[in-house]
């Protein structure tokens, strides 16, 4: 899982560095695949299917502004201003790595800088609590209290999750919850921790893609997601790049 998460952290930067300015979506996308595949790893989401009718036709996730995740990508170009969210996935020998980050393009406006830095904070806070012998509730008390006393409504409807031989496993990771509550954290898990922050309303509706998940109010949102390895020192950020805090 390492080698995954390492993987992912390398498509993450190297999709970061593209985002400015008049660059399409589906530039973005194209880069990480080839990102992902010439380090040896697959695209955790392409062909993805979960509940959807359709299956997920890109190597990565771009939501933009009020668009909270599963945004697909395409011809639209990012503009000065915006914010966009991007969440990268890839297996390795069976595993995989999966992490999200919010970022802004060109200037953005106080609010949205705001917006973005809490919900980074809440990952910290909620991948702070994470040891052996905690409870999901720790983590999701973490991410919910942290948010709310910076005035941002956390989503509900979208958790994080168990993750290994399967994108998506148990147990559910919440954002919101009571500490001391939950399953048991256990060496050996690994968890994908994700809090997503809208500026508006909790509520969020899905796109006639049957994909895309904006906010229901058109209220900017922020999504950022690390993979989390339990060991015998703790917990290991495998979806952080070596050297680097991001």
């Amino acid at each position: 899982m390492r080698e995954a998460g390492q993987i992912v952290a390398k498509a993450k930067a190297a999709v970061e560095h593209a985002i400015q300015p008049g660059t399409e979506t589906r530039e973005l996308d194209a880069l990480a695949e080839s990102e992902i595949r010439g380090l040896g790893a697959i695209p955790s989401f392409k062909g993805y299917r979960a509940m959807a009718a359709v299956p997920f036709p890109a190597t990565i996730c771009t939501s933009i502004n009020e668009e909270l995740v599963h945004g697909i990508p395409g011809n639209r170009k990012l503009k000065d201003g915006d914010i966009i969210s991007v969440d990268v996935g890839a297996i390795y020998e069976g595993l995989h790595g999966d992490s999200a980050f919010t970022l802004g393009v060109g200037d953005i406006d106080p609010e949205a800088e705001r917006l973005i830095a809490a919900t980074r904070e809440s990952l910290n806070r909620g991948i702070s609590k994470v040891r052996a012998g905690a409870r999901i509730g720790d983590i999701s008390a973490a991410v919910q209290t942290f948010a709310e006393k910076q005035g941002y409504a956390v989503v509900t409807q979208y958790v994080g999750h168990g993750i290994g031989f399967e994108m998506h496993e148990e147990p559910q990771v919440p954002n919101y919850g009571e500490a001391g509550r939950g399953p048991l954290i256990r060496k050996g898990m690994a968890l994908a921790i994700e809090p997503m922050l809208n500026v508006g309303t909790r509520d969020t509706k899905q796109m006639h893609d049957g994909w895309t998940v904006v906010t229901a109010d058109g209220s900017l949102c922020a999504h950022f997601e690390h993979t989390v390895v339990i060991t015998e020192r703790g917990a290991e950020v495998t979806t952080r790049l070596n050297g680097n805090r991001a």
